[in-house]
């Protein structure tokens, strides 16, 4: 099968597109012939090697993706023929991935069916930043109505499903966005937007119930000054740990992200039942995987990007 894969950590030259040998359905698992595979901010800080974890090598990138079921291995409750899309394990901390190929083999219990309303690239679009912004709004910080929460970088992938879902759940939504993405994130519901290259945030923004945080850096710090007594801050900024403060009245959070189908449906029906919008979707070729990290690094992307490999 062709994939996209790296021999070593490095920029996105490093990326190479070529076959590999296909994969086998274990116990419980599936093989996926898959037809769209997002690409994520992970993936190329994975290629860098930001990671703690360190990959076996050559390494097939790509943690979400949409297609159709090929090969059903034991104990499995797929068919052959299902569509279906999904998230790649974490279990006991250690991410799989694989998603940038035109076969993989996942555990069936971690997929969920593809509805016909979506089609494979836009099923792809939603699986992780989906996953992602529930677990993070709903699950971790546990937002409910009438409260407000700060989103930092409302525009990407999963800050735009956030926001969403964070005025779906009745809260009074503040975030960041560069001037280009201000009418996006305002079309998506936010009640306040804030340019970040005109104004600090934590000079007009206070007596926040909680913040989400998609950026990292310093961004977390100052985000500790937004928050009323007892609020919550959850980071989802990858390498970074929740920096010690003064402030005891503040709860830190760090979303842990399982994958399981239940999730996937629940988004499912957020996007089904119009909660959610899909966001803008930009797609390339698999065989350009490395165009699209080059985008993704930019870091001012507006909604996902997602190859197409079918």
């Amino acid at each position: 099968m062709k994939a996209v894969y790296f021999e070593a950590h490095g920029g996105p030259e490093v990326l190479q597109y070529g076959d590999v040998p296909d994969p086998v359905a274990g116990a419980g698992q599936v093989v996926v012939d898959v037809h769209a595979a997002s690409v994520n901010g992970a993936d190329w800080q994975m290629r860098q090697g930001s990671y703690r974890q360190t990959p076996d090598l050559p390494h097939i990138l790509g943690r979400d993706f949409s297609g159709v079921v090929s090969a059903v291995g034991e104990d499995a409750d797929l068919a052959i023929g299902d569509p279906v899309f999904g998230v790649c394990d974490n279990a006991g901390g250690v991410m799989d991935e694989g998603a940038y190929a035109e076969k993989i083999a996942v555990k069936a219990a971690i997929l969920a069916r593809k509805p016909d309303s979506l089609t494979h690239i836009e099923a792809a679009a939603v699986a992780l930043t989906g996953l992602t912004a529930v677990v993070s709004i709903e699950d971790t910080l546990q937002l409910q109505a009438g409260e407000t929460i700060l989103i930092q970088g409302g525009a990407g992938g999963v800050g735009g499903f956030a926001v969403q879902l964070a005025k779906h759940l009745g809260a009074r939504v503040i975030t960041t966005a560069s001037a280009a993405n201000l009418d996006y994130v305002r079309h998506l519901g936010a009640d306040e937007v804030i340019d970040y290259h005109q104004v600090d945030f934590a000079d007009v923004v206070s007596d926040c119930d909680a913040v989400f945080d998609t950026v990292g850096s310093d961004v977390i710090e100052r985000c500790y000054t937004v928050l009323r007594p007892g609020g919550r801050i959850a980071s989802i900024a990858v390498g970074v740990e929740l920096p010690p403060t003064s402030r005891d009245d503040i709860v830190r959070l760090r979303p842990s992200v399982l994958r399981d189908r239940a999730h996937l449906e629940h988004i499912v029906d957020l996007v089904q039942s119009g909660a959610v919008a899909l966001p803008e979707i930009s797609t390339y070729p698999l065989r350009d995987a490395a165009i699209a990290h080059r985008v993704s690094e930019g870091r001012h992307l507006r909604g996902k990007l997602v190859l197409e490999v079918r």
